[in-house]
């Protein structure tokens, strides 16, 4: 089985618990969908898609779990370490870069590394295209209008 299976099944049961059914497909469909846009924009700048796929599914399932975004990205960054230790799917190496991609995907208006910019990208890519008929965040509106000209998208 792939690493990315494996995570799939993994985060499917860290979450299966939650109580109201909407919240959790919506929180799979975000997962999800982040994990996928983090491949194609990973693939597009010649990060590795395989590690941008991980980041992606886990980056809000502290959130998730706790039912709060209270320091999420923080939380779930300590939270994904001890995870992805104790599944010993990831080098030691790996785990860091998925941590700090993690850690760093909340705060969009500042640069990170370039897998930490490629998660925040997947993410505001996932929240402007899930729902094309809602505005774009404030805060996420140029980091937006960036990854349009890089795809080559109309804004």
């Amino acid at each position: 089985m792939s690493r990315i299976k494996d995570l799939q099944k993994r985060v499917h049961r860290e979450l299966k618990d939650m109580e109201d059914y909407d919240k959790y497909a919506r929180a799979m469909d975000h997962l999800h969908g982040v994990s996928l846009a983090a491949v194609i924009i990973a693939k597009r700048r010649g990060e590795d898609p395989e590690l941008a796929a991980m980041a992606g599914l886990l980056h809000d399932v502290y959130a998730y779990k706790k039912g709060s975004y209270e320091d999420h990205a923080h939380l779930g960054s300590a939270y994904v370490r001890k995870l992805l230790e104790k599944a010993e799917l990831t080098t030691p190496e790996e785990t860091e870069i998925i941590c700090s991609a993690i850690w760093h995907h909340s705060d969009k208006e500042t640069v990170d590394s370039p897998m930490d910019e490629v998660l925040k990208d997947a993410d505001v890519l996932h929240h402007t295209l899930d729902d094309p008929t809602k505005a774009v965040k404030e805060q996420e509106r140029e980091r937006y209008e960036h990854l349009c000209l890089e795809l080559g998208m109309g804004v």
